[in-house]
């Protein structure tokens, strides 16, 4: 099936692979109606009767928050399918550490049918070892090897993500299309770290990719590859999941936190070739072809280090690098593996992130920006570094949403997205509704469950993960909150049954007010 076939929409003037328009795409649409049917039999398990026209539109919407999320999800999924609730839900959209576990649950066909033990194998695989570091070598290799466009979300995917989700998963999301006939439809949310406020969302779904709001969309598997005026000019391989996970999970905490973790792996990086270098007699070295190497490499060794020391000084002082980086080059030179970790260094002393050809390079599309279309290059980052939930793409109109079921799973204050969205939705003239100013008071002891109505704006049912029905007084929740930080070592065994059953509870514990909300749109629907 052809984009256009894909998509529904009409082609310009020129043979385009890129859609300008707003439209959903046919196969999000197929989905959709299907999956509607299913949440017309979820609700007659409840006594709730109505026709399939008034039947509400559900989102559920999944915040960031690292591993939390990525838990906090998983917890809140097993407790909707207990409840007989996860039916109802059309869409499940997510950001940041949120798409960890997306990712991973998406990888089986029709997990919500099987749900209990998608979960299990979930659970053991993050109790498992790390993944090798002759894995992660590997990886960082075909992605410098294959890429045109190699940036510090290769690094930051292969050497830290794969510590937290504890795999190397180079499967795409295209190849889940027909998997998932029985499932919510799955929305993945970056930004543009380029972009105005207002066009920087960008979503990723199994059908298409592109700008939610000003509706400019590229199909999933050309995502990356290069284009020039609205035509593919140049292949890339398609993005992956662990990348995709990267892509939305790649900027968890501040500069310093960031540094602190990948620098040490880079040194680990460089520790490795050498010790290949110096062990002539190892096996690994005939696999990594540097048997022919001369002692003069060891030699160096001692003035690769000192650089590298000296170099890290240099970044964390927020001085020019740049002479350090070409002493590294020049010690370094004759070794894929060494030109790799130069590049590493590089780019981790620019900051480069989320390097990505545009797809709309050269277009001419009066709705989109032309800040946008001029450059061949976009960098998309974490979505949740400007709202850390993902509300933007599943208010577009097209897609009808009744009702926002929105989990937080944030680190500290539960309403800053809710507020933040009010803000932005004011901005684009979209409905949506109005926050009381009064939350400031609970953001340390929040309720487990708000209600948010307005003129013709869906319901917003928002439920923060740690509050004092789950967990007690302010000071309980606040203990919580400090044993699950959004980053920090991947959690054990007993932290993850913890965190699974708290958000659990936020589930089952407002299952029928949940109905009762379900219901009372029903009604508005029906006046």
């Amino acid at each position: 099936m052809s984009l256009l076939q894909m998509s529904g929409g009409k082609r310009r003037k020129c043979d385009c692979e890129v859609r300008i328009g707003h439209s959903l795409n046919e196969a999000e649409k197929n989905h959709v109606t299907s999956r509607r049917e299913s949440a017309l039999e979820c609700l007659k398990k409840h006594g709730i009767h109505c026709s399939l026209d008034k039947l509400p539109n559900i989102a559920l919407l999944a915040s960031g928050g690292g591993e939390r999320a990525m838990v906090g999800l998983l917890g809140s999924l097993v407790a909707l399918s207990k409840s007989d609730l996860l039916d109802c839900m059309l869409y499940l959209a997510g950001i940041s550490g949120s798409t960890w576990c997306m990712a991973s649950i998406y990888k089986e066909p029709n997990w919500s049918c099987n749900l209990e033990a998608v979960k299990d194998d979930f659970v053991q695989r993050l109790l498992q070892p790390d993944i090798s570091f002759k894995k992660k070598l590997s990886t960082l290799k075909k992605y410098y090897r294959q890429k045109d466009n190699f940036s510090l979300t290769d690094i930051w995917a292969v050497l830290v993500l794969s510590k937290i989700v504890k795999k190397i998963d180079e499967s795409t999301l295209t190849s889940q299309r027909s998997r998932h006939s029985k499932d919510p439809y799955p929305i993945y949310t970056v930004i543009d770290l380029q972009c105005s406020a207002i066009e920087k969302f960008v979503e990723v779904t199994p059908h298409e990719t592109g700008y939610s709001i000003p509706g400019a969309f590229v199909d999933t598997s050309y995502f990356g590859s290069q284009f020039d005026k609205g035509v593919k000019i140049k292949d890339q391989p398609e993005i992956d999941m662990l990348f995709l996970q990267g892509l939305c999970g790649s900027f968890l905490a501040d500069l310093e936190k960031i540094l602190e973790e990948l620098l040490p792996l880079i040194k680990m990086l460089m520790l490795h070739e050498l010790d290949v270098i110096s062990d002539h007699s190892s096996s690994e070295i005939k696999q990594a072809d540097v048997h022919s190497l001369s002692d003069p490499h060891v030699d160096e060794a001692g003035e690769v280090l000192l650089t590298l020391v000296e170099l890290n000084l240099l970044v964390l002082r927020k001085e020019d690098p740049s002479s350090h980086i070409q002493i590294l080059n020049n010690l370094l030179s004759g070794s894929e593996m060494w030109t790799v970790i130069v590049k590493c260094i590089e780019l981790v002393t620019h900051w480069i992130w989320g390097t990505t050809y545009n797809f709309l390079y050269n277009m001419a599309a009066e709705e989109v920006s032309p800040s946008i279309l001029k450059e061949e290059k976009r960098h998309y980052v974490d979505a949740g570094i400007d709202i850390n939930s993902p509300f933007l793409p599943v208010l577009r109109k097209e897609r009808h949403i009744d009702i926002i079921l929105s989990l937080d799973f944030s680190e500290t204050d539960p309403f800053k997205s809710l507020i933040k969205t009010v803000d932005m939705c004011k901005d684009l003239h979209i409905d949506f509704p109005e926050v009381p100013n009064n939350l400031d008071d609970e953001r340390d002891d929040p309720k487990d469950f708000y209600v948010f109505e307005g003129p013709n704006a869906p319901t917003v049912i928002h439920i923060p993960l740690f509050n004092k029905t789950n967990c007690g007084d302010k000071e309980e929740i606040g203990k919580w909150r400090k044993t699950y930080k959004t980053f920090q070592l991947p959690y054990d065994s007993k932290m993850i049954d913890d965190l699974l059953e708290k958000a659990g509870m936020n589930i089952k514990d407002n299952k029928e007010k949940l109905l009762t909300e379900i219901q009372k749109v029903i009604k508005r629907k029906t006046l």
